[in-house]
């Protein structure tokens, strides 16, 4: 199915799924890439659900020509819709950095289209209210997505994003149940078990779901932060995976609650990576 869409001198054939796809597959990779910014630790099918959202609403290239201003309003009702759905409910302050994250990397996407349109004007490419569309073939889209998304992480890496290096994967395997999450690098965490001195990886609660420890293995461990001072219940995993390359399953585990305001919601001392 196609419709003609008409704006000022020029008349083009837009095919709708071909419209929905392209930009189900350009959200996906924008919404990878905030994932990545902001060390999210979401599942994929979140992302999909989505990508799908942001491609439905590419169907407002259909509409008439949008002033200067609303257009920019509308994109960013959309960014707010598409961010809330696919990374759930959060804080305001945190929600607000996702939203400008997405926005500014979708503007940025943007402009690199906008960039390739002027200067190489390829056959089957445009630009309808803010909404991009190829009439390509889907490996060709794939090719172009692709090239964007790097060109995107090359510019985040060459502007010494502050999420460069300090994010870590963390896998804890305990009771045969296993928990995936990321933890912020932190140079000045000096929380130690007090009896055995060992390394303390903090989490916070929710990170665990559902787990308890066992109170007969738990170990009250002090902590002071700027927020304050506290207790945490401290224990040791079976098995302990720091990106990628097991570590010394003897290093604890403290399970903290409400002390981290930001999408990461644990952290590593600096030992624990130089080692």
């Amino acid at each position: 199915m196609y419709v003609i869409i008409v704006k000022g001198l020029f008349m083009n054939n837009i095919y709708i799924d071909v419209l929905i796809t392209v930009n189900i597959f350009i959200d996906y990779f924008l919404l990878m890439l905030t994932k990545k910014i902001i060390g999210s630790n979401i599942k994929y099918f979140r992302v999909i659900i989505g990508s799908i959202v942001g491609g439905l609403f590419s169907l407002t290239a259909l509409l008439p020509v949008l002033p200067f201003g609303l257009n920019i309003l509308t994109d960013l009702a959309v960014a707010m819709l598409i961010i809330f759905i696919t990374f759930g409910k959060c804080k305001i302050k945190t929600y607000i950095k996702r939203v400008l994250i997405f926005f500014a990397l979708s503007f940025s996407f943007g402009g690199l289209m906008i960039f390739i349109y002027l200067a190489f004007k390829p056959k089957g490419m445009g630009i309808y209210n803010d909404v991009i569309y190829f009439d390509i073939s889907p490996v060709l889209l794939i090719i172009l997505t692709l090239v964007c998304y790097y060109i995107l992480l090359l510019i985040k890496k060459l502007t010494k994003s502050v999420y460069k290096s300090d994010i870590h994967n963390i896998e804890i395997k305990i009771n045969d149940k296993c928990y995936i999450f990321n933890a912020k690098l932190d140079t000045g965490c000096n929380v130690k078990e007090p009896f055995s001195g060992k390394s303390v990886i903090v989490a916070e609660k929710e990170v665990f779901n559902d787990f308890v420890p066992d109170k007969t293995k738990v170990r009250l461990i002090p902590f002071t932060s700027l927020g304050g001072s506290g207790i945490l219940q401290g224990f040791c995993a079976d098995n302990i995976i720091i990106d990628g390359k097991e570590a010394d399953n003897s290093v604890y585990i403290g399970i903290c609650e409400n002390i981290f305001k930001d999408d990461i919601k644990a952290i590593i001392p600096s030992e624990l990576i130089n080692n």
